[in-house]
Protein backbone atom coordinates (compact mmCIF):
# COMPACT_ATOMS: atom_id res chain seq x y z
CA UNK A 1 0.00 0.00 0.00
CA UNK A 2 1.31 3.40 -0.97
CA UNK A 3 0.93 6.56 1.02
CA UNK A 4 0.09 9.92 -0.55
CA UNK A 5 3.26 12.05 -0.71
CA UNK A 6 1.78 14.87 1.39
CA UNK A 7 0.83 12.45 4.17
CA UNK A 8 4.21 10.70 3.92
CA UNK A 9 6.06 14.00 4.34
CA UNK A 10 3.84 15.06 7.22
CA UNK A 11 4.41 11.77 9.04
CA UNK A 12 8.14 11.88 8.38
CA UNK A 13 8.29 15.40 9.80
CA UNK A 14 6.77 14.07 13.04
CA UNK A 15 9.33 11.27 13.41
CA UNK A 16 12.25 11.73 15.81
CA UNK A 17 13.70 8.23 16.03
CA UNK A 18 12.93 8.00 19.75
CA UNK A 19 9.17 7.79 19.97
CA UNK A 20 6.61 5.02 20.11
CA UNK A 21 3.32 5.94 18.48
CA UNK A 22 0.09 4.39 19.67
CA UNK A 23 -1.95 2.49 17.12
CA UNK A 24 -4.68 5.11 17.56
CA UNK A 25 -2.24 7.94 16.81
CA UNK A 26 -1.05 6.13 13.69
CA UNK A 27 -4.61 5.72 12.46
CA UNK A 28 -5.45 9.34 13.19
CA UNK A 29 -2.38 10.51 11.26
CA UNK A 30 -3.21 8.40 8.20
CA UNK A 31 -0.73 5.54 8.49
CA UNK A 32 -2.06 2.70 6.31
CA UNK A 33 -3.62 -0.12 8.31
CA UNK A 34 -1.36 -2.67 6.60
CA UNK A 35 1.70 -0.73 7.81
CA UNK A 36 0.32 -0.59 11.35
CA UNK A 37 -0.29 -4.35 11.29
CA UNK A 38 3.26 -4.92 10.06
CA UNK A 39 5.08 -2.44 12.33
CA UNK A 40 3.14 -2.53 15.62
CA UNK A 41 4.67 -4.57 18.40
CA UNK A 42 4.85 -4.80 22.19
CA UNK A 43 7.88 -3.03 23.69
CA UNK A 44 9.24 -3.34 27.20
CA UNK A 45 10.90 -0.65 29.25
CA UNK A 46 14.51 -1.04 30.21
CA UNK A 47 15.49 0.69 33.40
CA UNK A 48 19.29 0.80 33.13
CA UNK A 49 19.26 3.97 31.09
CA UNK A 50 16.68 6.71 30.67
CA UNK A 51 16.73 6.18 26.90
CA UNK A 52 15.46 2.61 27.43
CA UNK A 53 12.53 3.63 29.61
CA UNK A 54 9.07 4.07 28.10
CA UNK A 55 7.05 7.07 29.23
CA UNK A 56 3.46 7.93 28.39
CA UNK A 57 1.78 11.28 28.84
CA UNK A 58 -0.91 11.36 31.46
CA UNK A 59 -3.09 14.48 31.56
CA UNK A 60 -3.28 14.43 35.36
CA UNK A 61 0.29 13.56 36.32
CA UNK A 62 2.39 14.43 33.26
CA UNK A 63 4.75 11.70 32.06
CA UNK A 64 4.71 8.35 33.77
CA UNK A 65 6.83 5.23 33.36
CA UNK A 66 5.20 2.07 32.06
CA UNK A 67 6.55 -1.46 31.77
CA UNK A 68 5.09 -2.36 28.36
CA UNK A 69 3.64 -0.45 25.42
CA UNK A 70 2.03 -1.66 22.21
CA UNK A 71 2.70 0.66 19.32
CA UNK A 72 4.84 1.60 16.35
CA UNK A 73 8.42 2.85 16.67
CA UNK A 74 8.69 6.04 14.65
CA UNK A 75 12.13 4.95 13.40
CA UNK A 76 10.44 1.99 11.70
CA UNK A 77 7.78 4.27 10.24
CA UNK A 78 10.43 6.70 8.95
CA UNK A 79 12.32 3.84 7.31
CA UNK A 80 9.12 2.55 5.67
CA UNK A 81 8.33 6.04 4.36
CA UNK A 82 11.89 6.46 3.08
CA UNK A 83 11.67 3.15 1.26
CA UNK A 84 8.36 4.13 -0.31
CA UNK A 85 9.92 7.40 -1.46
CA UNK A 86 12.67 5.46 -3.21
CA UNK A 87 15.53 5.93 -0.75
CA UNK A 88 18.17 3.32 0.01
CA UNK A 89 17.25 3.21 3.68
CA UNK A 90 19.65 0.37 4.49
CA UNK A 91 22.56 2.47 3.20
CA UNK A 92 21.35 5.49 5.18
CA UNK A 93 21.09 3.38 8.33
CA UNK A 94 24.54 1.87 7.74
CA UNK A 95 26.21 5.29 7.98
CA UNK A 96 24.09 6.56 10.87
CA UNK A 97 25.19 6.42 14.48
CA UNK A 98 21.77 6.43 16.12
CA UNK A 99 18.06 6.16 15.50
CA UNK A 100 17.82 9.95 15.53
CA UNK A 101 20.61 10.21 13.00
CA UNK A 102 18.87 7.71 10.73
CA UNK A 103 15.65 9.73 10.79
CA UNK A 104 17.53 13.00 10.23
CA UNK A 105 19.38 11.52 7.24
CA UNK A 106 16.14 10.18 5.76
CA UNK A 107 14.60 13.64 6.11
CA UNK A 108 17.67 15.24 4.51
CA UNK A 109 17.62 12.77 1.61
CA UNK A 110 13.95 13.49 0.96
CA UNK A 111 14.55 17.24 1.02
CA UNK A 112 17.57 16.93 -1.28
CA UNK A 113 15.33 15.08 -3.73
Amino acid sequence: MNLRPDIALSLLDECTGDDLWSVEHCRARGVPEAWIDDLADAYESGFRARSQTIYVSDETSGNRVINQYFGVRDIDLAKRIGTQLGLDVEQIQAVSFSRQSTVDRIKEAVMDG
